[in-house]
C-alpha cells in the first residue's frame, strides 16, 4: 500500500509530462511524500523521510542535485497544477508578494494564487530582485498574462489584490482588457466623480462599519466603482473595482484565500521561510516541489472531507484544520510503522488517485490541442 500512493503520484507526474526522466518523476513522488511527513524545507528535515533504505545524507545530495542540475518548465508546471483545478467553474487570481531574509539574503516573491470556494492553489510567482520593494506594473501584468494565456479568459473570473497593487498602468490594463477586477486601495487616493468634484475618503464622513458605495468614479485614471467603509480601528477598507460596487466587498474577502495559502506554505504547512537557500534559481524550484506537495494534499483533503469524514467546524464556523493539513496529515498515517487508516478508506483514496490521474491527463491534452 505504501508503494502503491507513491506509485499513483508518480503517475500524476506522467500524465502531466512536467518530467520526462522516470527517476525524476520518482524522486518528486519520493520528496512530496518526505515533505509531507517532515512538514518542513530544510533539506536535513526532508532526507530523514525520503527514502527508508538510503542514508539521509546520500538523500539529502539527492535534493541538492536535483535543485542544481534539473531544469523545470513553469508553463508545464502552471498546466499541471491548474489541472488540479480542472473544470467549468470561474477561477478567481488572487495576487500578493511574500519576502523574508535570511541572513543576508532576501527573498522577494510575486506569487498569484488560483481557485473557485476555499480551492486555492499556487500557480505562478516570479522572484523579485528589487531590495524588499514593491512589483512593478509590469511585473503584475506578466505575471497575469501568464495564467490567462493558460487558464482561458472565458474562465477567468476575477482578479483581487491588496493595497501595494495600485497605479494607473496596471488598473487600466486590467480594464482594457476587460479583466473584472477589485483592488483595495490605500486611502490617500482622491475619488474623481463626473460632476469634476474631488473627495478624499476621510471626507466622505462615513459611519463605522456603513459601507459607503459610488457608482462611476475615476480613481488613478480609471474609471470604475468604488465601495468603502471606515473600521473600527480608524483605518478605511477602500475598494475599486469593475465589478457591481454592491458586491465588492464580499468579492473582496475571497482574498483570504491567499492569505490561507500562505500559511500553509510556511508557518501551518511547510515552514518555506525556514529555506537556507540563497539562490533564486534554486528557491524557485524548491517553491515548485512545495507547490506540488500543496496541490497533492489539498487535493486528497477535499476527498477526505467529501467523501469520508467531514472537517468538523468550531464555534466560530470555521473549518478546524485546512484541506491542506488533512492531506498531510493522511499521508503521515499512511507511512507510519502502524498504519491507523481503515484498508477501505485506503483503496478509495488510491482509486481518488486514479481519478486525478486521468484527468489531469485530459485537461494536459486539451491545453497541448489548443
Amino acid at each position: 500500500m505504501k508503494a502503491g500512493l507513491l506509485s499513483k503520484i508518480t503517475n500524476l507526474l506522467t500524465e502531466s509530462k512536467l518530467v520526462h526522466n522516470l527517476a525524476r518523476k520518482k524522486f518528486i513522488a519520493l520528496f512530496v511524500v518526505a515533505l509531507a511527513k517532515s512538514r518542513n524545507v530544510q533539506f536535513h528535515a526532508i532526507a530523514k523521510h525520503f527514502n527508508d533504505n538510503a542514508d539521509p545524507a546520500s538523500s539529502e545530495v539527492r535534493i541538492q542535485d536535483f535543485l542544481r542540475e534539473v531544469d523545470i518548465d513553469y508553463t508545464l508546471l502552471t498546466v499541471f497544477l491548474l489541472g488540479f483545478l480542472a473544470g467549468n467553474r470561474k477561477l478567481r487570481l488572487c495576487i500578493d508578494r511574500t519576502e523574508w531574509d535570511f541572513g543576508s539574503h532576501q527573498s522577494n516573491i510575486l506569487m498569484v494564487v488560483a481557485g473557485y470556494g476555499d480551492f486555492m492553489l499556487p500557480i505562478y510567482w516570479a522572484m523579485l530582485d528589487n531590495n524588499s520593494g514593491n512589483s512593478s506594473a509590469q511585473d503584475r501584468i506578466d505575471a497575469v498574462s501568464h495564467c490567462i494565456k493558460l487558464i482561458g479568459k472565458e474562465r477567468l473570473g476575477l482578479v483581487v489584490a491588496d493595497r501595494e497593487f495600485v497605479g494607473n498602468k496596471w488598473l487600466k490594463w486590467l480594464k482594457d482588457n476587460n479583466i473584472n477586477f477589485v483592488m483595495r486601495l490605500p486611502k490617500g487616493h482622491y475619488i474623481y466623480r463626473a460632476d469634476c468634484s474631488v473627495q478624499s475618503v476621510e471626507g466622505l464622513g462615513l459611519s463605522t462599519e456603513v459601507p459607503l458605495v459610488i457608482q462611476s468614479v475615476m480613481v488613478d485614471g480609471v474609471w470604475a466603482n468604488v465601495w468603502v467603509m471606515k473600521l473600527k480601528d480608524g483605518d478605511f477598507l477602500f475598494l475599486f473595482g469593475t465589478v457591481t460596487a454592491k458586491f465588492m466587498g464580499q468579492l473582496y474577502r475571497k482574498r483570504w484565500g491567499i492569505e490561507a495559502c500562505f500559511q500553509n506554505l510556511k508557518q501551518r504547512g511547510f515552514d518555506l521561510e525556514k529555506s537556507h537557500l540563497k539562490n533564486d534559481d534554486k528557491l524557485r524550484k524548491l517553491i515548485a516541489l512545495v507547490s506540488i506537495t500543496y496541490a497533492v494534499c489539498t487535493s486528497l483533503g477535499i476527498y477526505q472531507h467529501k467523501k469520508v469524514k467531514p472537517i468538523r467546524k468550531k464555534k466560530h464556523g470555521y473549518k478546524e484544520n485546512s484541506f491542506a493539513r488533512v492531506g498531510i496529515d493522511l499521508i503521515q498515517k499512511w507511512f507510519r510503522p502502524q498504519n491507523n487508516i481503515p484498508e477501505k478508506t485506503m483503496t478509495r483514496i488510491l482509486a481518488f488517485f486514479r481519478l486525478l490521474a486521468k484527468r489531469l491527463r485530459i485537461y494536459h491534452e486539451q491545453k497541448k490541442d489548443g
